[in-house]
């Protein structure tokens, strides 16, 4: 046994996605919201470009580069790439984590596109870059939000690749550096790092992109809600904040807010320090875990956002595995109830363990605190009674 803990995390929130606000965040960042006006109209469209323009400051994203918001959070932003994009070319799909599977079913069994190749890893593993064919058009999530794996580097991307690279990076921008010029489509939603609200996705398109766009004639149907062309010309209203649909100016006033946040705090450089840090702090803590490890073992994939951990080979021995569920269900509920911890229990799909969110809406001493309280758990609550 150890002592039970004398204090608790300044914000129990750390779920990975919608992730918690930034530090200081009150509903007052929203009173100048435009509402009840036409999202078209001159004001709406001033603060929508304005995000654009934030985006494409912080990221030191590419003046050739197009931006813009689209519906249905990440999910929306990759679906609607893949369904504009593939089918010139034979495509190779990388998998390591849930989302990257789903990628997977949209394009064998929805899009059904000829000559896909599969790569995949199991949990806590990445597949093997070496092998991916750059005659291809390539998709791949950035950083495995269920998972905790990510890329290593950018290195494995050709720069004189004949397909595109499609990348879903919502877990992985404002907290890890993107390589512009190895990422032709790339995707991300505001309700990761920066702490938005779900439901609005962001496309980041490279001048390659558009040409594909406008050469490539697609022989399936295109939902209005997916539709980037306008008489065979890529729809440049698009990039310029005419959104396919109506977004929710309350939201696009909220990531004004988490954007100017990122500018005052000392931009990229700072949120990727301050995930950085709390990875660190998470690496130092469980070396000295009585039950828990890093699901990605190898140190150079892990992710600084979606930290997932393991309980190690040693405890489940231990237990019946419905057992050991309803052990750290009782924990996970007490963390709740108590204000330590909300939303660690790893994904669904992802071997039982714990996932904390590191982005840089987090402070690292709630990290160090909330360790203590998973290593006072384990004993009050995972090893008793065995």
């Amino acid at each position: 046994m150890i002592d039970k803990p004398k204090v608790k995390p300044n914000n129990s929130l750390f779920s990975s996605g919608p992730c918690p606000k930034r530090p200081g965040w009150s509903l007052s960042v929203l009173s100048d919201a435009i509402l009840g006006r036409s999202h078209r109209s001159k004001l709406a469209l001033e603060r929508i470009n304005k995000v654009i323009l934030l985006i494409r400051e912080i990221l030191e994203v590419p003046i050739n580069y197009s931006i813009a918001i689209v519906p249905a959070s990440d999910t929306g932003a990759i679906e609607m790439l893949l369904w504009n994009l593939l089918g010139e070319k034979p495509v190779d799909v990388l998998a390591w984590e849930s989302f990257g599977n789903d990628w997977v079913k949209d394009i064998v069994n929805q899009l059904k596109i000829k000559n896909t190749r599969v790569l995949k890893a199991d949990y806590g593993k990445i597949t093997n870059l070496d092998e991916v064919d750059f005659k291809n058009d390539v998709v791949f999530t950035w950083n495995g939000t269920t998972s905790g794996v990510c890329v290593p580097n950018a290195n494995w991307i050709m720069d004189d690749r004949e397909g595109l690279t499609i990348c879903d990076a919502t877990s992985a921008v404002f907290s890890m550096r993107l390589p512009w010029s190895k990422l032709d489509a790339t995707t991300f939603s505001w309700q990761k790092v920066l702490g938005g609200e779900a439901q609005h996705g962001i496309i980041i398109l490279s001048p390659k992109v558009i040409e594909r766009l406008e050469s490539f004639s697609i022989d399936r149907p295109i939902p209005k809600i997916f539709q980037l062309m306008s008489k065979s010309k890529v729809n440049k209203k698009l990039f310029t904040g005419n959104t396919i649909n109506t977004p929710s100016m309350l939201c696009v006033e909220d990531v004004l807010d988490s954007l100017q946040w990122v500018k005052k705090i000392g931009g990229l450089n700072k949120t990727i320090e301050i995930s950085k840090k709390n990875l660190s702090m998470v690496e130092s803590k469980i070396e000295n875990s009585s039950w828990l490890e890093f699901l990605a073992v190898k140190k150079e994939i892990r992710s600084c956002t979606s930290i997932c951990l393991k309980i190690k080979p040693s405890i489940l021995k231990l237990m019946d595995s419905e057992t050991l569920k309803d052990k750290m269900s009782q924990l996970l509920s007490y963390f709740e109830k108590n204000n330590i911890a909300c939303d660690i229990g790893s994904y669904r799909d992802a071997p039982l363990g714990i996932r904390i969110w590191g982005g840089s809406t987090i402070n690292c001493k709630d990290i160090e605190i909330l360790l203590d309280w998973l290593e006072w758990g384990y004993y009050e609550f995972i090893k008793k009674d065995v």
